[in-house]
């Protein structure tokens, strides 16, 4: 699909950002030697402790909460359930009215409430909290609350919750269908398969993954002068303030939120959670600050997952192993209670990028937002875009072995081409750049995947099993493409950028900073960067890999707005036209003369002896960065461990600010996508709807010995021609590219078509186990 118009507003000159790309990242000594301030570092004069208690059925009617000898016991200030609220008030935390059922009516779900009201719906849903002089004290009180609970059947797997008879989650929503939508030609599909020369068929799970944020969520709120301020670790500081003024029913500037560092969020630290409600709820009510923390066992129950998705598809080819058509029916397991992101991420972002770096003439989709008993779903590092790519290169790798082709050969017939960019998907989307197959080489090379054959023998010497895996893919970034930067100049010289996007170890102080010293001329010691006070700054925040790509162009057209007003005022100053007025490094001159004002100069003579401007930057369209991984793996067939033995990556993420950042990024998509290729599950006991995985006793993450020596590869060819910069989005593209590589070299590796993530040591070896005996048959 071709001849899109596109709006391009790539600047060309924004090529010559990016020289200083070693720059060492400006927070690391901070952070590094203790002196980060995280949520749970804030002591405040007069603190009390709010503890939750939770439910340990996944489903279960509540005839009554007994609260009294919890509000006797020692250092216990209050104690609410659901009616407290409901009398004092609250609503619900809303979720975006977006989607619809088939019979087009809205979205069927539980309301969010901030304790659970009739019915607890996931083990961990809040159910009463209760407020002590410390957290000791709130939790011994919380032993004391007597919860009459009728138990009730629960259903945890998407496939299970959508048969005849399951458990329902939701009244409205019948079938425990939340939502569902639809793309593409059904008929002309069909007909596609029906004269098809090979149809590969893919059924796979995604499975749930716990985000595993290194720190545990934690919170504070203060309520002064008929203000709250809640202390808290969100990636969307404005989102989350905009949503306390729904819950509370008041103004959003009733509510200052506050953001210091974050010890990762992934997408789980979003939008507004009951815990940060119930302690603006508690500050405001007792006159005094409140502060929440979670125990990491608690974050695995309460904290919002992600992946969880069921999909059956179908790929249609030629006998050359063209696509001609191809049909996807997913189930999106959003749990009990959605979150804001839960149904958009199977619903509409999977879609958006399924069809990936192909050129796929013929689609039809059918995507069902599923109720289940767990704790809900949401965004989680690629959200959504890793569940769409690892299913369509599970499709083309499939396909090219079921038809004796070379499954890098099958990739190369089936990009999108040059010529056909603008490219115009299914879903109406504009690719503005690739060159996937020039991508694709370069890899091939980093990796040296000629050089396979060798090494697969010296691992047959020593007695391991030795295979090797490619994925070809593509993201979409810049959710919500809009950001606003204010720059204020001082008299001393000094330059604080305002921005609403959140730093949570992505480096952005550091690549905002660069921005401003190569735009401006000035020490990057003359540069602050402010984010998380919603007083002071407002955005979207940083989710989607949009920071650089919003974000950093906001910040350069305010650097540039810089220029241009402070000219103006310069030209004033020096009584010049203010045509006649340059800047270079901080300095405005009369060209030619030497006459000259310096910026701080400028500032220094307004009124408040500063000048403020700002800029907001709209790209015309998301970028698209895409990518290549390889993997070789070796396997002891004897206990069917795999090590991960080789990785490369060579990725388009259009121009680089700051190549170590950059490469950071890679380094940590790539550790969680192979995580949840090797060993991540988040397992629900499918009678009780226990999370059996509850602690990092259970639920298995990577560790920096499990991954190889990592050197990843860039092609910078490709800028995008839709922001300001030309960058691309980088943060979630290693996860997206890992899984499928990895788990495509342990299927090599033990020879086998297909097996579902983890592909844990107890997987492989009962495959290897499988594959010896049918050899003997």
């Amino acid at each position: 699909m071709t001849d899109t118009p596109l709006q391009v507003q790539f600047d060309p000159s924004s090529a010559r950002f990016g020289a200083s790309r070693s720059q060492k990242r400006l927070e690391d000594d901070r952070l590094l030697t203790g002196k980060g301030r995280y949520s749970d570092d804030l002591e405040l004069p007069g603190q009390c402790w709010l503890v939750l208690l939770r439910s340990p059925y996944a489903h279960a009617r509540v005839n009554g909460v007994d609260m009294a000898q919890a509000a006797r016991a020692a250092g216990v200030i209050a104690c609410w359930s659901s009616a407290d609220l409901r009398a004092e008030g609250l609503g619900h935390i809303p979720f975006p009215p977006l989607f619809k059922r088939a019979d087009g009516s809205p979205m069927a779900a539980p309301l969010r409430a901030l304790l659970a009201e009739g019915e607890v719906l996931y083990v961990g849903h809040p159910v009463a909290a209760i407020v002590a002089q410390t957290r000791a004290q709130a939790q011994d009180a919380a032993e004391l609350v007597s919860v009459d609970y009728e138990d009730l059947p629960c259903v945890v797997d998407a496939r299970q919750a959508v048969q005849p008879g399951a458990p329902l989650v939701w009244p409205q929503a019948s079938g425990n269908i939340a939502a569902e939508a639809e793309y593409g030609d059904r008929a002309a599909v069909q007909a596609a398969f029906d004269k098809a020369a090979h149809v590969t068929t893919v059924e796979n799970r995604n499975q749930r993954v716990i985000a595993m944020a290194l720190e545990p969520r934690a919170c504070a709120a203060v309520h002064e002068e008929g203000r709250t301020t809640l202390y808290t670790q969100n990636q969307t500081p404005t989102g989350a303030r905009e949503l306390l003024g729904a819950v509370f029913k008041t103004k959003p500037d009733a509510f200052r939120v506050r953001v210091g560092d974050i010890g990762g969020g992934f997408g789980m630290k979003t939008g507004l959670t009951p815990e940060d409600a119930l302690v603006c709820y508690a500050a405001r009510k007792l006159g005094r600050p409140v502060r929440w923390r979670a125990d990491r066992a608690e974050d695995f129950l309460a904290a919002h997952m992600g992946r969880d998705q069921v999909n059956k598809a179908r790929i249609a080819l030629d006998a050359q192993g063209k696509i001609l058509a191809l049909e996807v029916d997913t189930l999106g397991n959003i749990g009990a209670t959605p979150v804001g992101s839960s149904a958009i991420i199977p619903l509409v972002l999977g879609p958006k990028v399924q069809t990936t770096v192909y050129h796929v003439p013929l689609v039809h989709y059918r995507v069902r937002a599923v109720l289940t008993h767990p704790m809900a779903t949401g965004a989680y590092r690629g959200a959504g875009r890793p569940e769409a790519n690892f299913l369509m290169e599970r499709l083309i790798e499939k396909a090219a072995r079921e038809m004796k082709l070379d499954p890098v050969e099958v990739r190369r017939r089936n990009f999108i081409r040059g010529e056909q960019f603008p490219y115009r998907t299914h879903l109406g989307d504009t690719y503005d750049s690739g060159n996937f197959g020039a991508l694709l080489e370069k890899l091939l090379a980093h990796a040296d995947w000629n050089g396979f054959a060798a090494r697969r023998e010296q691992s047959k010497r020593e007695g391991k099993l030795r295979g090797r895996g490619l994925s070809v893919y593509l993201e979409w970034t810049g959710a919500i493409p809009t950001e606003t930067v204010d720059i204020e100049v001082n008299a001393e010289g000094e330059l604080t950028v305002f921005s609403g996007t959140q730093a949570m170890g992505q480096g952005l102080e550091t690549s905002y900073t660069q921005l401003v010293t190569e735009v401006l001329g000035v020490p990057a010691q003359k540069v602050r960067i402010v984010q998380g006070d919603t007083d002071r700054a407002n955005g979207v925040g940083s989710v989607g890999s949009r920071s650089a790509f919003v974000g950093g162009s906001a910040v350069v057209a305010a650097g540039r707005r810089v220029i241009v007003e402070g000219r103006n005022l310069a030209a004033e100053a020096l009584e010049a036209a203010a045509a006649d007025v340059e800047y270079r490094e901080g300095r405005f001159r009369i060209a030619g003369t030497d006459r000259s004002i310096a910026l701080s100069e400028v500032a220094a003579r307004q009124s408040n002896r500063v000048f403020r401007v700002s800029a907001t930057e709209t790209p015309s369209t998301p970028s698209w960065p895409n990518g290549a991984q390889a993997c070789e793996v070796e396997i002891d067939p004897q206990t069917g461990q795999v090590t991960l033995a080789r990785m490369a990556s060579c990725d388009d993420v259009g121009r680089i600010i700051n190549h170590m950042i950059v490469e950071g990024q890679v380094h940590g998509g790539i550790a969680q996508g192979a995580g949840q290729a090797l060993c991540e599950e988040a397992v629900y006991d499918a009678e009780s709807g226990q999370l059996v995985t509850g602690s990092l006793m259970d639920y298995c993450v990577p560790r920096a010995a499990d991954l190889p020596p990592l050197a990843p590869a860039f092609e910078e060819s490709e800028p995008c021609k839709t922001n300001l910069l030309g960058v691309k989005g980088v943060g979630e593209l290693g996860t997206i590219g890992a899984a499928p590589a990895v788990t495509h070299a342990v299927l090599d590796a033990v020879g086998v078509l297909d097996a579902d993530m983890p592909l844990t040591p107890q997987k492989v070896w009962r495959l290897l186990g499988e594959t010896q005996r049918e050899r003997a048959r």
